[in-house]
């Protein structure tokens, strides 16, 4: 309550439903809140409406992050999605400024975002993201061709050696050092064949594997 008035801080859908069916009267719960909480519930009120773009999103996390002190696991909480969903979509503000545009206007999903965040340069992100918008290049497609980019990547950093076992394992050591620098975590690659291998990824908590998740682009929504 403020000034007499009092101050609507969540439900504004039902109570203009609620005016729309007539109602006289509907049930309500006061609460008794400092400036900065009624803050807070107002941006959560918000976040919970179903037009905001995932930049706009995003950002209201890193308020309640950085505003009010709050862990990812709270917002979450609050917000009623899950950790690693949260952790994803903070990650969008770490791409350059053009592309969050592009999420916010609507010329790439967040899905899209997620792929170019692989990539480790803003330079090869802005290269991928003008071919997917010269090709409407879907997120699946975009993905794959961020993958090829880092695998040509790759493949020009290795020195050739005589014996091809070498290479394999010089490889498998590039590949496993650039995983354990992306990722923060313990990675083994072991290659078999020029063909097939295997990475194994460790982890020792269950916050270090909603990182490691979100880091990867794999959301537990």
């Amino acid at each position: 309550r403020r000034d007499s008035k009092w101050v609507l801080v969540a439900g504004e859908r039902r109570w203009r439903a609620a005016q729309l069916a007539g109602l006289e009267h509907i049930p309500a719960i006061e609460l008794k809140l400092s400036d900065q909480e009624l803050l807070e519930y107002a941006l959560i009120e918000n976040l919970q409406r179903e037009n905001l773009n995932p930049i706009e999103e995003a950002r209201a996390y890193q308020v309640l992050i950085e505003r009010f002190g709050l862990t990812h696991e709270e917002v979450a909480s609050r917000v009623e999605k899950s950790r690693p969903a949260v952790a994803n979509t903070l990650r969008l503000l770490n791409l350059p400024e053009i592309l969050q545009r592009d999420i916010e206007e609507g010329r790439l999903s967040a899905g899209h975002g997620r792929a170019l965040l692989a990539l480790p340069t803003d330079e090869e992100r802005l290269q991928v993201r003008n071919e997917v918008l010269q090709k409407g290049l879907s997120v699946r497609d975009t993905e794959a061709l961020v993958l090829r980019m880092l695998g040509e990547k790759t493949k020009a950093e290795r020195k050739p050696r005589p014996r091809q076992r070498l290479a394999e394992d010089e490889f498998a050591e590039r590949l496993r050092n650039r995983l354990e620098e992306v990722l923060a975590c313990r990675v083994q690659v072991r290659v078999f064949d020029s063909q097939r291998g295997k990475i194994e990824i460790h982890y020792t908590s269950l916050d270090e594997l909603d990182r490691i998740c979100a880091q990867l682009g794999v959301a537990d929504e």
